[in-house]
């Protein structure tokens, strides 16, 4: 596999190992106006492009060089903030489109350091792409891939509103090894379209070029991928406002590892008041991985690597190949995550308590009622020749807990006797592996005293892991009217929720724990799947991977 192409997508061109600022970064590192004609003075900081302000540039464009080529671009094309000049897909105005920027480069950074903020405005140009590359992953293998990962995309409604709009960010899922925002399922024109919002995605370093911890000659590895978070946030904060969206009110959402990420920076000093609420989609990171093991992973991860290889130096492609190592705590693929460093992250998340910054954003947790289909299809392994007698056997490792498995399996035949083996291995797995931890989040917060929680579960269609993504965005697959209506209902609760900090329903207590119950008719439940909960309540939670 060269560097300029990989197995079934391409790559950016390498920069020498170890040089620069990271993989593939040095050759596409933009310029503005390199030894071309001086572009126009750039709107005054802070002004969206209106109509007063197109008339006011008239004809002049702006020259940005991309990985080599010029592009002309007109100044109707874009607009202009604090960090420069940014220009949108389409070709002028269109009222009844969202105005669309994409590849912005919000940072770059060298492997395993921390992110440096990119301040004058760059937008990422490649064989006719608009997004930016994504980290290289085991994954994703058809789309671009480069160290040089740090890119963000801003959808508006309006740039120059009458008032400012709410600001939602989203983080992509793929807990953190894998997983991107250039999916068509995270398209936000129609997210902020029907919302009247300001929605902005965000691409960052993931597994072991995120992750990894080596802190003896890396202080800040194994937590630089939150890091590039932090600074993607920073960003909204310096030029959200020139796009028609409030930087005092900003919402983060994620679905899976995205949700987990936004977890984990509400205990992070450092992204204290980059944003003001929080809604987490089937994802929770209730403690972080400690010190030790994240080095017992390193080192499984390094031994696969192979003996005398530098990670820092080595090509990227060998790095991704190491992350096959087998994980020395959990078995399977080598898990990589915020590490408690106590540089960076000085407790955990929601144990034994929520981070008391985080006490202070409103949030909004949610899961589906079937993860697990996702995860198990019909032709899994673990799923084909299913029966009553090899049940415990096949689902007592996926619960991820120390609990008799016959007894589990006891325990719910009993309780669904009209049940399949199937069905009762995804209610057992479901509840006991990936339902858990939004539960003792909630609980963390209500016993906490925090009202300002909501909790939902969205039970339309037996959802599974992801089903959420596209109901929230908009872009769910095989449209009918039911599933239409569902998008709908679910994008206002997370749009009023985003816009006032209460998605409509009654906040969750201990007393009741209010549900709202997403399906073909929505409602408020008290304590759903109340019989599992108390089930699995009797053994300690331990957040996987950590």
């Amino acid at each position: 596999m060269s560097g300029a192409e990989s197995k079934g997508g391409p790559l950016l061109p390498p920069s020498p190992a170890g040089k620069g600022w990271g993989w593939g970064s040095e050759a596409v590192k933009p310029r503005v106006n390199a030894g071309v004609e001086p572009p126009p003075q750039p709107l005054p900081s802070g002004e969206g492009l209106s109509r007063r302000a197109v008339m006011a540039v008239g004809a002049a464009s702006m020259w940005v060089s991309l990985t080599g080529t010029y592009y002309a671009v007109d100044a109707t094309d874009g607009l202009a903030a604090p960090d420069g000049f940014f220009t949108s897909r389409e070709d002028g105005f269109d009222e009844r489109k969202p105005r669309t920027f994409l590849g912005i480069r919000y940072a770059l950074a060298k492997r395993f350091e921390v992110p440096v903020p990119v301040v004058e405005a760059q937008q990422f140009r490649w064989r006719s792409a608009d997004f930016g590359p994504i980290c290289p992953q085991v994954s994703l293998r058809e789309r671009t891939q480069s160290e040089d990962c740090l890119f963000l995309n801003v959808w508006t409604p309006d740039p120059a509103p009458k008032r400012s709009k709410p600001v939602m960010v989203y983080f992509h899922g793929g807990a953190y090894s894998t997983g991107s925002v250039t999916d068509p399922l995270n398209d936000s024109a129609k997210l902020a379209t029907r919302g009247d919002v300001v929605v902005v995605t965000v691409n960052h370093r993931l597994n072991a070029l995120g992750y990894l911890y080596l802190p003896e000659r890396f202080p800040d590895s194994g937590n630089t991928g939150q890091l590039d978070l932090i600074c993607a946030l920073q960003w909204v904060q310096r030029n959200i406002a020139a796009f028609g969206g409030d930087p005092g009110n900003v919402t983060v959402f994620g679905q899976s590892g995205g949700g987990a990420k936004i977890a984990t920076l509400m205990a992070m000093p450092a992204a204290k008041g980059l944003f003001h609420k929080a809604i987490t989609m089937s994802g929770q990171q209730v403690t972080a991985s400690g010190p030790l093991n994240a080095k017992k992973r390193t080192q499984a991860f390094l031994d696969k690597l192979g003996p005398g290889v530098d990670p820092a130096t080595a090509p990227v492609e060998a790095l991704v190949a190491a992350l096959s190592a087998t994980d020395p705590i959990l078995g399977g693929g080598v898990y990589f995550g915020p590490v408690l460093d106590m540089r960076n992250l000085h407790r955990h998340p929601f144990w034994p308590d929520p981070a008391p910054q985080g006490n202070a954003v409103p949030m909004l947790l949610g899961n589906t009622v079937a993860e697990t289909r996702a995860f198990f299809p019909p032709d899994h392994p673990r799923l084909k020749g299913l029966d009553w007698t090899n049940l415990a056997e096949r689902a007592g490792p996926e619960l991820r807990i120390d609990l008799k498995p016959e007894w589990v399996v006891e325990q719910f035949r009993t309780r669904y006797p009209a049940d399949s083996p199937e069905q009762i291995f995804h209610r057992m797995v479901t509840a006991g592996r990936s339902w858990r931890g939004q539960v003792e989040e909630a609980d963390a917060r209500a016993r906490a005293g925090v009202r300002k929680t909501w909790v939902y579960q969205l039970d339309f269609e037996q959802a599974k892991h992801t089903d959420d993504i596209g109901l929230s965005f908009g872009t769910f697959e095989d449209p009918t009217p039911a599933r239409q209506a569902m998008s709908d209902r679910m994008m206002d609760a997370f749009v009023r929720f985003a816009r006032t900090g209460d998605p409509g329903w009654t906040p969750y207590s201990l007393v009741r724990r209010e549900t709202m119950v997403f399906d073909s008719s929505s409602r408020v439940v008290s304590d759903p799947r109340q019989w599992e909960r108390e089930l699995f309540a009797r053994v300690p939670y331990i957040q996987p991977g950590t």
